[in-house]
């Protein structure tokens, strides 16, 4: 087995750990999408595509914002910074809105479809777009790392599942910001820090009560994935424990895994360009969510 890729850093000492909030990382400077476009009917079922410079076709990064899957929490705003310097890095980015709990539609099983649905829409993008589907990575942060993680895994979901697509797009790397790979697991450290009953309100209940449900919208419990992964832990949202304990066992699948252990940051620095941490991430997130035929 390969050697388990585990950075750690020591960047800021803990009272200054969470210095970031959504609103500093919202403001943060980002460039205007080429285009944004409805994927579905719901007002939230949208995105942003951003385009690098040259011909193409371009890899694209589908990204996806966190928020606890709570309305109010955070929009794509949070992760537009992120998105645009991906594109700056030579990635085309779909930055997504999704519907959250609070929306209409939104928990089981409409916010796993959206993610699902806003995925498979690239291929409507690529026939206007230089968008090269050989080469699609996503990524999330926080709640949309688990994102990010299920959208790699769902073709392994079963076909009868209540948010299994028929022919999913083909995802080749992934790369989970600081957010839980198997929800359950993590629910009462996610809910405390969330301050809202995320887990249980997405998945209508406990595991012991939802057990399917878990088993299916659980990344986790979908592995091995047979695509690259990365996850990147920085608070309490990815313990380090829970991010090796990510890789041991998709590695144990065969699959590609790596880790990024940062000591002493915040949960929002890890998706803000300039931050003192983002020497360590960006080159790590370019590596990992680089698809190679």
């Amino acid at each position: 087995m390969k050697r388990l890729l585990l950075i750690a850093v020591l960047l800021a000492s803990p009272a200054l750990a969470q210095r970031m909030r959504p609103a500093d990382v919202d403001a943060l400077p980002a460039s205007k999408p080429v285009l944004v476009e409805a994927y579905g009917k719901d007002a939230a079922q949208v995105g942003e595509l951003r385009l690098p410079a040259g011909p193409g076709p371009h890899p694209v990064v589908i990204v996806i914002h966190g928020g606890c899957w709570w309305k109010g929490f955070a929009t794509r705003a949070n992760t537009a910074a992120l998105a645009s310097r991906l594109t700056e890095r030579g990635f085309a980015t779909w930055n997504i809105e999704y519907r959250q709990q609070g929306d209409a539609g939104g928990g089981w099983p409409g916010t796993f479809q959206d993610w699902a649905a806003a995925t498979d829409h690239l291929r409507d993008l690529a026939k206007r777009h230089p968008l090269d589907l050989a080469r699609v990575a996503v990524t999330g942060h926080s709640a949309g790392a688990h994102a990010a993680l299920w959208v790699a895994a769902r073709h392994r979901l079963p076909k009868d599942s209540a948010i299994a697509s028929p022919d999913p797009l083909k995802i080749g790397a992934v790369v989970g910001i600081d957010g839980p790979p198997d929800p359950g697991s993590e629910l009462a450290l996610f809910e405390e820090g969330c301050g809202v009953p995320a887990v249980t309100g997405m998945f209508g209940g406990k595991p012991d009560q939802q057990q399917q449900r878990y088993a299916q919208g659980s990344p986790q419990a979908l592995l091995p994935l047979g695509v690259k992964s990365g996850v990147i832990s920085a608070s309490l949202f990815l313990s380090p424990t829970a991010a090796t304990r990510w890789v041991t066992q998709a590695r144990l699948g065969k699959d590609r895994a790596s880790a990024l252990i940062l000591a002493g940051t915040g949960h929002f620095e890890v998706i803000a360009p300039g931050s003192p941490v983002w020497s360590q991430v960006e080159p790590f997130l370019v590596e990992q969510l680089t698809v190679r035929p």
